[in-house]
């Protein structure tokens, strides 16, 4: 059997478990169902589990095999916030209160490179092959950068090469999609005196004023950055929900980005600066609280130009024309401009009435790589060692990611056949990472030249421990 067929025989089992992992979304830090149920999959298959790396409750590595180079796959799980929502439904019919979604199909990612390294791990104990495959389940990607904080505490420093994959509304490697920017997130916590507003304000000092001094003067910083950063706030502690009341308390949530992580911490450092005059201004205390960062994600032309092959060989998300009937009611709820913009993106014309992307697009130049301003931890796996990322097509053109129409798309047939092309198409690169030494040394070398040409800065600081783990 070859690993393309032996893929396909096993995505069944791994449709299920990104089905199960959707139907209990949990937030950053707190997957453990998901975590549970993957290391389970991986004990059945043999690999032997190491529970929470970097000390983290629901980070852990399923290694197999012996012998050969290590060759790596990295799988997420977390979802986001207040999401909920019924599978398949086309207009926002929450499945729960308040619950959490997987808005950015995470429970297709994790379960997909998963899939990806049981079917390399068997199909190297068939044949008789030497190597190593290792599966990274990595959790709170989404604005807490687990990875980061796996980077930091040496997790990579063996790996060969890493692979990993996420759904998306297209398909290609991440970088021909476009290059992310390097972030960092913190707390900034203003504590100011209680008073009586009406009979007594001055004895108060406003936290919530300071709070609102600090957005004010970040707004008027946006006019001085370049114009490819961005900072987003959320206010975690209004002050309370009484206006008689001098808030004594207030927190806002900062998220810096930039190009490079030495751009994003000038910016972020600047940030800082505005918060310390609001406190001043007040006279009022801050505390910062950094929570996490990533740097941008290094690209690796080797690795992409050897997974391409293999996209090009494999072709694109095999979708059928009930998967693109169903995709179409979706996209008829989405700005017309947009679905044409991401349709054209895709490599169609305008008006192709195909709503979902089954081609396989060129590979992109390293000098027309445009600019994404998302972001990713594993930006930062891919400055440690050489590695390369696949976008498969799992939901209809125009989806927002980080939206309920997308996770109301995340258990449909079509998400589940974006995670059986990815598996196999990282899975395949993986194979030719085993049994090519020299497809791996062009990779590893050109990842060492440029290492010593701009060596990697983590984002953490040095010592920050995850979140999770301070607050043990």
């Amino acid at each position: 059997m070859s690993l393309t067929e032996l893929v396909e025989s096993l995505a069944p089992t791994f449709h299920a478990l990104s089905d199960a992992i959707w139907d209990a979304p949990q937030l950053r830090w707190q997957e453990h169902d998901a975590t549970a149920r993957q290391i389970a999959v991986a004990e059945a298959e043999g690999f032997t589990v190491t529970r929470e790396i970097a000390g983290i409750p629901t980070a852990f590595q399923a290694e197999t095999g012996s012998g050969g180079p290590l060759i790596v796959f990295l799988g997420e799980y977390d979802a986001l916030a207040g999401l909920s929502q019924e599978s398949g439904a086309t207009t926002c019919t929450p499945d729960g209160e308040g619950r959490d979604g997987h808005g950015c199909g995470h429970h297709l990612l994790g379960a997909g490179s998963l899939l990806a390294a049981v079917a390399l791990a068997r199909h190297l104990r068939a044949n008789g092959l030497p190597g190593r495959v290792r599966y990274y389940g990595c959790p709170a990607e989404e604005a807490a950068a687990g990875k980061s904080f796996m980077a930091a505490a040496g997790a990579f420093d063996d790996v060969d090469a890493a692979l990993t994959w996420h759904p998306a509304g297209g398909t290609g490697t991440v970088s021909t999609q476009g290059r992310c920017l390097a972030y960092a997130q913190a707390h900034f916590r203003f504590t100011g005196r209680a008073s009586h507003a009406g009979v007594s304000p001055h004895l108060g000092r406003s936290a919530l004023d300071a709070a609102e001094l600090m957005n004010v003067g970040v707004n008027f910083l946006r006019e001085h950055m370049p114009d490819t950063a961005r900072i987003h706030y959320a206010f975690t502690d209004a002050g309370g929900a009484s206006p008689n009341v001098v808030p004594a308390s207030s927190e806002v949530y900062y998220l810096v980005r930039a190009e490079t992580v030495p751009a994003m911490q000038e910016l972020y450092d600047r940030v800082v600066a505005v918060a310390e005059g609001a406190a001043l201004m007040t006279s009022t205390t801050l505390e910062v609280r950094f929570d996490g960062a990533s740097a941008e994600i290094l690209p690796n032309q080797v690795l992409e130009e050897a997974l391409h092959a293999n996209l090009v060989r494999i072709g694109g998300v095999p979708f059928d024309a009930a998967d693109q009937a169903l995709a179409a009611t979706f996209s008829a709820g989405f700005a017309p401009d947009e679905v044409r913009r991401t349709r054209i993106a895709a490599g169609l014309a305008a008006d192709d009435p195909r709503c979902l992307d089954d081609g396989v697009p060129p590979l992109a130049a390293p000098e027309h790589r445009h600019l994404n301003s998302g972001s990713s931890d594993v930006g930062d796996v891919s400055w440690i060692t050489p590695t390369v990322q696949i976008l498969s097509c799992a939901v209809a053109f125009g989806t927002p990611w980080h939206t309920w129409q997308y996770v109301a798309q995340g258990k449909l047939p079509a998400a589940h056949k974006a995670l059986t092309h990815a598996a196999t198409v990282i899975a395949t690169t993986g194979l030719d990472l085993l049994t090519r030494p020299d497809l791996l040394a062009a990779a590893r070398a050109e990842h060492a030249e440029v290492i010593a040409q701009t060596p990697y800065m983590c984002p953490i600081p040095k010592g920050l421990l995850a979140p999770p783990v301070r607050a043990r």
